[in-house]
């Protein structure tokens, strides 16, 4: 029946582009989301019609009993997560002075927490079959820093942290662990922008462009593929040259 791929955060963004490509490309694929259930719906209808094999499956991944609710639909649907990409976040612009404890702390619960509670789920079948691939989401920012941004920025500095270190621990498992980090790309988290500061940040891209969800998930399936058996703890960080 093909190998299977759970996409967090897939709902929107460049979690959606993913899933996508994905479908597209015959495999098994759970979109999961946590509140945006009718954009979920409507990617699934859009997938099923196109002859692609899907499941919307719903969880808050920094909750551990709906993640292994999740990780249980999908295996009843298709067997086992071959494939896992932590993709699930969310964001906010704030002074690190404004922070609260409690926004601190459920941005730590999302974007680390939740990779690690899908990856603990899904690791004892790959260990198992001594094969299989979990790809995680950070950003430039988690390389760089971004003022304004120290709390989202520390929590996708933490996900290259935990890549790297869980790739050593499972490359005797034949698993391969890596991280994507995004630079600005066209998406639902940057529409608040304006135009001065989206020609801004065109300026500051060698490239002189702003990316497409399409440019991350294709880098997305790069590793994903049985072409990129020999990289593991690498961060590859499709940015246009905005950090070189």
């Amino acid at each position: 029946m093909g190998q299977t791929v759970l996409v967090t955060g897939a709902s929107r963004g460049i979690g959606q582009d993913i899933a996508r490509l994905f479908a597209a490309r015959d495999y098994n694929v759970a979109i999961n989301y946590n509140t945006s259930s009718q954009e979920a719906e409507c990617l699934l209808e859009e997938l099923q019609k196109a002859d692609c094999r899907a499941i919307a499956v719903q969880a808050d991944v920094s909750q551990e009993e709906q993640v292994e609710n999740m990780l249980n639909s999908i295996n009843k649907c298709f067997g086992d997560i071959d494939i896992l990409i932590n993709n699930a976040g969310i964001a906010r612009q704030q002074l690190f002075t404004d922070i609260s404890s409690g926004e601190w702390d459920r941005m730590f619960e999302v974007n680390v927490k939740g990779m690690f509670l899908c990856a603990r789920g899904v690791l004892p079948a790959m260990i198992r079959k001594q094969r299989g691939k979990i790809i995680n989401i950070s950003s430039i920012w988690g390389i760089a820093g971004a003022s304004c941004e120290v709390l989202y920025s520390s929590t996708k500095a933490a996900v290259i942290g935990m890549t790297k270190a869980l790739a050593k621990e499972l490359g005797p498992s034949n698993i391969q662990v890596n991280c994507v980090a995004p630079g600005v790309i066209a998406t639902d988290m940057n529409s608040g922008l304006d135009q001065a500061a989206i020609e801004d940040l065109k300026d500051q891209t060698p490239l002189g462009v702003i990316g497409r969800g399409i440019d991350v998930a294709e880098t997305v399936y790069f590793l994903a593929s049985d072409r990129s058996d020999f990289i593991t703890g690498q961060v590859i960080s499709p940015n246009g040259g905005f950090l070189i």
